[in-house]
């Protein structure tokens, strides 16, 4: 590892961002240099600028994917080096006016998705889940039995997004479904644990193939990751 990732890492760290936000910015200063083949912090600023031209204009990113990317630049350049890099501030409102609605799955879609797509109950009831509490992936990975409360007919998310906790309805067939899955399998920490770590919770990346399985199965047609589901519940 190189001292200016070691650095930026640390800066990251430091400001509480999420882990996966810290991923997402690592990996796109490295895409950047690997562009270039030239160490980051020895890039110009027209370098820069042309990187996100390069960007928008050839790669067709969408607007969420050149904001992490602006962003990442922003925050590398002037948490790392104390270079100003202002001039990226005034590409944000760009990256998101080009932001495009993501597509969703229809009622009957989603329907076809859980009852031919899902052969394991666990894969089933974690699927139904994001769907019907409408939840980020992260935070139906982190879910507990705890955090299901019957009385109530909700759900508690704990550190969602803003690492903020919230609540969200539940719906009497979701609380149905988990009952039933509980009493099967009864998971003794995760809600929904790791397959080969039961001690950890579902990994992001098996939750996506779980997904994306699912839909190969049902015959639909791809329209993102398994963020469709929490889109198309809201």
């Amino acid at each position: 590892m190189t001292t200016l990732r070691q650095n930026f890492i640390r800066e990251l760290v430091i400001r509480g961002i999420a882990p996966r936000t810290q991923e997402s910015y690592i990996f796109a200063i490295y895409q950047v240099a690997k562009y270039y083949h030239q160490p980051p912090d020895q890039l110009s600023d027209e370098q820069i600028k042309g990187y996100v031209y390069y960007l928008a204009n050839e790669r067709k990113y969408a607007g969420s994917s050149l904001n992490v990317a602006i962003s990442a630049m922003r925050s590398f350049y002037h948490l790392v080096l104390h270079r100003s890099v202002d001039y990226l501030r005034e590409l944000l409102p760009y990256a998101h006016r080009a932001v495009r609605r993501p597509q969703v799955f229809s009622t009957e879609e989603i329907e076809r998705l859980i009852a031919l797509g899902c052969f394991h109950p666990m894969h089933r009831a974690f699927l139904m889940t994001v769907y019907g509490a409408g939840l980020r992936l992260v935070e139906a990975c982190h879910l507990k039995a705890e955090h299901i409360h019957r009385s109530r007919m909700q759900i508690r998310v704990v550190q969602g997004k803003g690492r903020k906790d919230r609540y969200t309805l539940l719906a009497p067939v979701l609380l149905a479904e988990l009952e039933s899955y509980w009493k099967r399998f009864r998971p003794a920490h995760w809600l929904f644990p790791s397959p080969t770590q039961p001690e950890l919770p579902l990994n992001d990346r098996t939750a996506q193939k779980i997904f994306y399985t699912a839909v190969r199965r049902a015959g639909l047609p791809r329209r993102g990751g398994i963020h469709c589901l929490r889109n198309a519940s809201t």
